[in-house]
């Protein structure tokens, strides 16, 4: 099995208001953007790694949770805007709080040596790819 299994763990950005503000987009300020995908992926085999794109724009380093959990890699990111105190001058409001969750196989990936580095809204993972054990060559004797 290869990293090719994607599984969306959770999307927590599609609610039924999200439903409804695209039905009702005739607003003077436009779409939400609701309808593009929170934590897009790419994923490259680069022989002995796999490495893993993912556009996470607007969010720190620090709201961004990478952790192995029962043979998968779990990737979630929470952000959540502090409040500025001047509520009352908004025209529309939708920036409060975005949180996603995503879901990786890790057969044949050796989960202790996986590195992440995040710069510029991409969070980029090397995924090393487990060593194949080989028997060692040895002569057997005919009896």
């Amino acid at each position: 099995m290869s990293m090719f299994d994607l599984v969306p763990f959770e999307n927590r950005f599609n609610s039924i208001f999200d439903t409804f503000d695209r039905m009702l987009n005739n607003s003077f300020f436009g779409g939400t953007g609701a309808e593009c995908a929170p934590c897009r992926t790419d994923i490259l085999d680069k022989g002995d790694k796999f490495v893993l794109k993912a556009d996470l724009p607007g969010f720190r380093k620090e709201e961004i949770n990478i952790a192995v959990n029962g043979g998968r890699l779990e990737l979630t990111a929470e952000h959540k805007e502090e409040s500025d105190g001047d509520q009352k001058n908004y025209v529309r409001h939708e920036r409060r709080y975005s949180a996603f969750s995503r879901s990786f196989g890790l057969q044949g990936i050796d989960a202790d040596k996986i590195s992440a580095n995040y710069q510029d809204g991409l969070l980029t993972l090397e995924l090393p790819k487990r060593a194949e054990a080989t028997p060692e060559s040895h002569k057997i004797q005919v009896q």
